[in-house]
């Protein structure tokens, strides 16, 4: 059974991004770049255990201009999530050393539109965890993952992509004893939504 890979404490981080797909035309000679996001504190649940902080980062790559009036998916979406010591003894004293899932982690623009309010499906893999110590599970882009398209308006100048405030991710902690796995819906919130960086550029062509 595979080690942990990725969430980071920090969407969980190292959301945690490679090759744009570009939908519209005139967008092929644009750079890709990678806009990141976090690390940021988000409060999020937990089975047997109270509500515990988590640092959540995210990431995508996507090209470093748009054309006004274009439309581009970003490629390589994911993210980590960094669960602190204290919280690892606390589930392991609730007899978990293991963790499998999806997450969907919601995006939000200031200019331009989304083709739907978040990146849902972004795979957790099967992990069981190391003995002590801190904890950094992925999230990472898989085939069966929806990414959201954006768009870009009709005048030129710039979008900020932020993290949005409540992820939501549906989970199976492993059991150490018996093997089994518990479901567990598993909500982080943060007071206010985290910035990606840097800002996209909207061009006139």
């Amino acid at each position: 059974m595979p080690r942990i890979r990725t969430l980071s404490k920090g969407v969980v981080t190292g959301v945690a991004v490679g090759a744009i797909a570009v939908l519209a035309a005139g967008t092929a000679s644009a750079a890709t770049q990678t806009y990141s996001a976090g690390p940021a504190s988000y409060s999020c649940t937990f089975p047997a255990i109270p509500a515990q902080t988590v640092s959540i980062s995210a990431h995508f790559d996507g090209p470093d201009t748009i054309p006004v009036n274009t439309s581009v998916t970003p490629a390589n979406v994911g993210g980590s999530a960094s669960i602190t010591s204290i919280v690892h003894a606390l589930l392991t004293a609730a007899g978990y050393d293991g963790i499998r899932g999806t997450a969907d982690v919601p995006i939000t623009v200031d200019n331009g539109s989304l083709s739907q309010p978040d990146a849902s499906g972004l795979q957790i893999p099967e992990q069981i965890y190391p003995a002590g110590g801190g904890i950094t599970v992925n999230i990472n882009q898989a085939s069966t993952s929806v990414i959201p398209t954006y768009t870009a308006p009709a005048a030129a100048g710039a979008v900020n992509f932020a993290l949005g405030t409540t992820i939501t991710a549906n989970l199976e902690f492993h059991k150490a004893a018996d093997g089994s796995w518990t479901p567990w819906t598993m909500t982080c919130t943060a007071p206010s939504g985290t910035s990606f960086t840097p800002s996209g550029t909207i061009t006139a062509s």
